[in-house]
């Protein structure tokens, strides 16, 4: 970049005068000779210059001189305009009437400088009071307006971190034009700091909205997410179905198992009231015996009658004891067969829920692919049968069931063949992908190590340009004011250097022929 100790001069046309407005036609309205309205007006400004800091009296307003009047005005304009080119040294007349056109004032054409002279007289004082007044009401309409904290004010210390408001907008982007005009004043074109400045504060914006938008997008991932799993799942009415048809076949189950259970019921109330009835069989017994008891005492027996009935009855005592304990023994085997049964029962069962929810996972429900396409695969128990072979419901395991399975899981296995060989395929194809990548990506770099190189010789190249447009501007100088001198001597001295002069034109031709078409960019 080419740098230069001289400051660039501002694009601001400096001292451009004030389009006249429409406003000097108008008539000023206000009482101004009314004596309420002037005393209510010196008390406004009595109390704002109080206010304010200036020191003033109510006496000093009401017989002002030149001296007061100029410092009050000079006081109220740079209240208003701090930086209004105001001086001590010149003519308060000079001074006066631009300022007010300078600050809009409406009445400003109806005010003569020659009242200045004289500032408390009859004739002048209401028209200046008025002046004083109104800008007064003008520095309390500035003071509101710069504590109100509008976004007009453009004050970017007062812009929160996050804004939308368009003021807001513009007033960061005439903080930027300021800092990068102050950098362009100073020979510098890369408005880095500006440029940072901008950056930073725009991102510190946008860091809730970012915030925002990354948890909307990870909401939006998620539902996306959801919504393939859904649509890549089976409908949910089918899976109710499913769960439906479940339920309904352990709900028969359960009912099976709890007739199993009535029956079961119904067995021991019989048991148990053969138990009673036996009991009172062996009552009747007991009385048999001791009514027995009593004719064999009433009867003349003898003592070898006695005994060998006594033998008689032991032994089928004992036999019935020995009867009584094989029933008992019976029926234990009976319950211990009836549980063993029913664990049985309960195993088939479940294995026939296994073996059915293998089914479903595995889509072995009727109908089956070809050529299985009559086949149904299907068991169910019933254990209420009372003939063996009844038990199990549907077709034969050896002859169908199994032949079937075993098909179908070749089947499987070709399929998974075909599909283990594409995907071996598949994975080489990619392996050649990715080195074609691979090499494209280093002959990539190859030309991006190329471009830096080309681009720092372009450099270099330009940097030389830069160097030979300086001299040959530096030499189409010097030959200007050799030209401009021959000129000069030509005019003096008469056509004897004409041949000079014909010579420096055509060396000044050749050195801007010769200079670089982008010349100005380089001499900026």
């Amino acid at each position: 970049m080419y740098f230069s100790s001289t400051r660039r001069g501002s694009i601001w046309a400096a001292g451009g005068n004030v389009a006249p407005s429409g406003s000097q036609t108008l008539k000023d309205t206000r009482p101004l000779r009314d004596r309420q309205y002037q005393t209510k007006m010196r008390q406004d400004i009595l109390s704002y210059l109080q206010g304010a800091g200036f020191e003033i009296t109510m006496a000093s307003l009401a017989n002002i001189t030149g001296k007061d009047f100029r410092a009050i005005f000079d006081f109220l304009v740079l209240t208003l305009d701090p930086s209004h080119p105001l001086g001590q040294s010149a003519r308060f007349e000079d001074e006066f009437v631009p300022a007010l056109k300078a600050l809009r004032y409406p009445f400003a054409h109806q005010i003569d400088n020659k009242w200045l002279a004289a500032p408390a007289s009859m004739h002048s004082w209401p028209s200046l009071l008025g002046v004083l007044h109104w800008l007064v009401e003008m520095c309390k309409l500035r003071e509101d307006y710069l504590n109100s904290g509008h976004p007009t004010l453009q004050n970017t210390a007062d812009i929160p971190e996050e804004f939308e408001d368009p003021f807001d907008h513009r007033a960061v982007a005439f903080d930027y034009f300021d800092q990068a005009y102050t950098v362009w004043l100073d020979l510098i074109d890369d408005f880095v700091e500006p440029n940072q400045y901008l950056e930073d504060r725009y991102t510190r914006k946008n860091e809730s909205v970012q915030a925002d938008l990354e948890t909307f997008t990870k909401k939006l991932n998620q539902a996306e997410a959801e919504l393939h799993k859904l649509q890549s799942s089976a409908a949910p009415v089918s899976k109710l179905q499913n769960e439906n048809d479940l339920l309904t076949a352990d709900s028969e189950k359960f009912q099976k198992i709890l007739q199993q259970y009535e029956g079961r019921k119904k067995k021991l109330i019989d048991t148990i009231a053969y138990e009673k009835a036996e009991l009172g069989t062996g009552e009747q017994l007991k009385q048999e015996l001791a009514r027995l008891s009593e004719v064999v005492k009433e009867q003349n027996l003898t003592p070898e009658e006695v005994i060998r009935m006594n033998t008689d009855h032991e032994t089928l005592s004992r036999n019935l004891e020995d009867l009584k304990q094989k029933i008992a023994e019976t029926h234990k085997v009976v319950m211990t067969l009836e549980v063993g049964v029913t664990n049985r029962a309960e195993a088939a069962e479940e294995a026939l829920d296994a073996y059915t929810n293998l089914l479903s996972s595995l889509e072995l429900f009727p109908p089956l692919p070809s050529p299985f396409q009559d086949v149904d695969l299907t068991l169910e128990l019933n254990t209420a049968a009372s003939n063996p072979q009844s038990l199990l419901l549907g077709a034969d395991i050896r002859k169908v069931i199994k032949p079937t399975l075993s098909g179908i899981a070749e089947t499987k296995r070709s399929e998974r063949a075909s599909y283990e060989s594409e995907r071996i395929k598949v994975d080489n194809e990619l392996d050649q992908l990715t080195l074609e990548c691979e090499n494209v990506e280093e002959e990539i770099g190859e030309l991006e190590r190329k471009v830096f190189a080309l681009g720092e010789q372009a450099e270099d190249l330009r940097d030389a340009a830069q160097r030979e447009a300086n001299v040959a501007n530096a030499e189409a100088t010097r030959l200007e004011r050799e030209l401009a001198h021959a000129r000069t001597a030509a005019l003096a001295n008469g056509m004897g250097v004409k041949s000079r002069l014909q010579a420096l034109q055509f060396e000044l031709s050749f050195f801007l022929f010769l200079t670089p078409p982008y010349k100005p960019i380089f001499c900026l």
